[in-house]
This record gives structure tokens, sequence and C-alpha cells, in this order.
């Protein structure tokens, strides 16, 4: 199996936050289908990468499933966790400058977002084919702390639990000249989506069907009903 699946925050396909995405990035990950882009120098370009991802917060991050594992043992893996934790509100965000790239990012830290992703992350785990060797070579060309090597190692990411981090990515690296045009353009364009308060209320799992085509949404698994 070729395919690779994931755990991800997104939001609700008729939210205003899904729609404005959608057409910043160029290409709706529920539909796949392509968007109208702003008009913006090399768009195309500096917002490739991120669309081919589709528009999402990472929990558990793409991985191929162990051999003999199934779609539906996948799902109600995703189904068990998503029972053990109530829906909850999403903090606001706001467009951050996250190491050169620009992010969707939480204006207050939120330990329930914490929790979720590391739910899921622990969660589904058993489920996932350990990174080959040249993954584990692709991952370590970033510089890795000692506690990100040994999650690499443990759990096939660097990024989890204490080194988790929520982002919505919308851009590539930019220039300095980049994003001196890019950062107020996003913050324009996500303004009135930002303004609207939302809820976490299901983990969106998204697929991608082989190696290079762009991830979609194939499945949402509701979180528990708050009390």
């Amino acid at each position: 199996m070729t395919a690779r699946f994931a755990l991800y925050y997104a939001p609700e396909t008729d939210d205003a936050l899904h729609l404005a995405a959608s057409a910043w990035l160029g290409r709706d990950a529920d539909s796949n289908a392509p968007c109208a882009r702003p008009d913006m120098p090399d768009g195309a370009a500096i917002t490739r990468e991120a669309g081919n991802y589709g528009f999402h917060a990472t929990l558990k991050p793409p991985m191929l499933l162990r051999r003999g594992v199934t779609w539906d043992q996948l799902m109600a893996e995703t189904e068990t966790i998503a029972a053990t934790i109530p829906a909850f509100d999403l903090p606001r965000l706001a467009v951050a400058d996250l190491h050169g790239f620009l992010a969707l990012r939480e204006t207050v830290p939120s330990p329930e977002l914490q929790a979720l992703a590391d739910a899921c992350v622990a969660g589904v785990d058993h489920l996932r084919q350990p990174p080959d060797a040249g993954e584990l070579l692709k991952r370590r060309k970033s510089p890795l702390t000692a506690v990100m090597d040994a999650n690499l190692l443990r759990w096939g990411y660097p990024y989890v639990f204490a080194t988790w981090f929520f982002h919505m990515t919308l851009t590539r690296r930019l220039t300095d000249a980049e994003r001196a045009l890019w950062m107020p353009a996003a913050e324009a364009h996500f303004a009135a989506a930002l303004a609207v308060p939302r809820r976490v209320a299901a983990i969106t799992v998204f697929s991608q069907a082989s190696a290079g085509v762009p991830f979609v949404i194939a499945a949402r698994v509701r979180l528990a009903v708050s009390g």
C-alpha cells in the first residue's frame, strides 16, 4: 500500500475559514477542486506545497499503514480516540511568521489542542509503518535536538508531545521582501474568517492515494459532545 493517512484539525467545509483558506491555497481539500487564488506575485509557487497538503493543523502526521492494517481499523481507532475527548473552543487564530513560513497560529495556549494532538499521536501509532532510512535522512536534514531525534525514531516524526506546536501553513518559506508583501495580504484575506468563533468538534482524516498527489479529506470523526 502506498497511500498515506493523517489525522488533522481542519475547519468544517461550510466554515468561512475553510472557504478563505481554499481560495488562498488554490485548492479545496474536501472536493479536491481548484480555487481561484488572490492575485499575488508568484502565488501558485508560494502556496503550492501547502495547497498540496490541504489546509490543516497536524495532529498525527502522514503515515503509511503497516502491512495488513485496513482503513476500517484506522477509522475504529480514530473513533476510539474521539470518543474520549469532548469538543472544545478553538482559540482565536492569527497570521504568524513561523521560521520564515506564514501560518495561522493560536493566540493563546490551548491545553485542549495539546491533549488532542497527544491522543492522536499515541492512539493510532501501532498502525503506522516505521519510516525507512530515506525518510529518516530527509527528516534529519533539518537540525533536530536530541529529543526531536528520539521522537523521530519512536513516533516517526520529530514534533510530537512537548515539541508539537499548532500551525496551519499558508506559504513556503519567504524572503524578507516576499514576507513584507504577503504578511499584510494574508492578514487582510483571513481577517473576516478569523473574527468568527469556532469549535474543534472533529478529527479530520486526510488521505494521499500515492506519492506526489494532493491530500484530500477522507472522513471526519466527531469528538464527544461536551457537557
